[in-house]
């Protein structure tokens, strides 16, 4: 799809002789958040990592706004995830040696963006995810649903074109984790990008635009709302 900031077909992946990705279709518009769900070793992990450039498929394709990844080398597919890509992990990732601030400005000065640009852009993530106090905090004064919407303003911080989220809430208590998948998914369409979460959480999926369930190697849609 022209439109799409994440278009995968027909991508196909196997691990020793066990087909895990048969022939699957993907597409994702900007603003648009997609769950997929799934039970442990159905793919959907493979399928983040295909995304992401960090495994190459036995078949198939994978564009992000455009960009084919089969024609990227390894340090052009790292500049691609540095600049088009953030990512929301279920143990945060954030470095403990590095203040809030710090930890959500990292993806900026990796890029190399200036440093009036970085202090601005960071203060908007902070105050969008309600934490414009705890600049100079460091990440062991913060709970983990704090944590988390830290690695929320990270991922978006450099405005990236797709956001990939990777069980973010399976910390976190259900009030928590309640409270920042609607962040997540309040941002996402805010801001444009477009999103896939991968959980094992009914309710979490129920928040997204459309759920997906991976089983045999293909998507299929999923009626997950909950009330």
């Amino acid at each position: 799809m022209a439109d799409s900031a994440l278009d995968v077909s027909q991508l196909s992946r196997r691990f020793d002789q066990r087909q895990i990705l048969d022939h699957l279709d993907l597409c994702v518009a900007p603003g648009e958040l997609v769950a997929i769900v799934g039970e442990s070793g159905s793919g959907k992990s493979t399928l983040l990592n295909l995304i992401a450039g960090l495994d190459t498929p036995d078949a198939g394709k994978i564009l992000i706004s455009g960009q084919d990844l089969a024609v990227l080398d390894d340090d052009a597919r790292t500049r691609l995830r540095r600049a088009r890509l953030g990512f929301v992990f279920q143990s945060f990732h954030i470095l403990p040696h590095l203040r809030v601030g710090q930890n959500i400005e990292l993806p900026l000065v990796l890029l190399g963006v200036a440093a009036g640009e970085r202090q601005q852009r960071v203060a908007e993530l902070l105050a969008a995810v309600g934490l414009a106090d705890r600049a100079a905090s460091l990440p062991r004064e913060l709970s983990g649903g704090e944590l988390q919407r830290v690695a929320v303003a990270r991922a978006l911080v450099h405005r990236p074109v797709l956001v990939l989220a990777d069980e973010p809430t399976g910390n976190l208590d259900a009030e928590t984790a309640a409270m920042v998948m609607r962040l997540l998914v309040t941002q996402i369409r805010e801001r444009g990008a477009a999103g896939v979460l991968v959980t094992h959480s009914a309710a979490a999926a129920a928040l997204a635009d459309r759920a997906l369930l991976l089983s045999q190697g293909r998507l299929h849609p999923q009626n997950l709302a909950v009330g």
